[in-house]
């Protein structure tokens, strides 16, 4: 498995986790999180909606499926980082898993948090994250 942490990936027990990315010829890294499910609508069938419970009000025309990611084979989006990686070869970059969280709101956080702890937008020629949150950009400091 190319994720490596200090602990055991559970993607069982935790919502996502937080990763770098590292290019281990120019040593420039990605930081940014990643879900492991993600819950997806799907329209019922025929045959469902037929069996159920008579109910008053509306009956649904849809149930919440809870669906794996792509998260094994995930390489960040970032245009420039999966340029490079096309380019050097996958074997160039090594994946690091920081953190493990158990919600949405602590990914975000964390993910905020190992950003600006590696100064992702001060350092941006080491770093491939051009923004944090969508909301600060390199631009914004220079």
């Amino acid at each position: 498995m190319k994720w490596k942490g200090r602990e055991e990936i559970n993607s069982e027990k935790y919502f996502g986790f937080i990763y770098k990315i590292t290019n281990k010829e120019t040593g420039k890294f990605y930081i940014g999180k990643k879900a492991y499910w993600h819950n997806k609508k799907k329209k019922l069938t025929k045959k469902q909606l037929a069996e159920l419970p008579p109910t008053p009000g509306r009956k649904p025309t849809h149930e919440v499926v809870r669906v794996e990611s792509d998260w094994k084979t995930y390489w960040g989006s970032n245009k420039q980082l999966l340029a490079d990686i096309k380019q050097y070869g996958e074997s160039k970059f090594e994946c690091w898993v920081f953190k493990q969280c158990l919600t949405k709101k602590q990914l975000t956080y964390w993910e905020m948090h190992y950003q600006c702890k590696e100064e992702v937008l001060i350092n941006s020629d080491k770093s491939y994250n051009d923004n944090i949150l969508g909301k600060f950009f390199t631009k914004d400091l220079a």
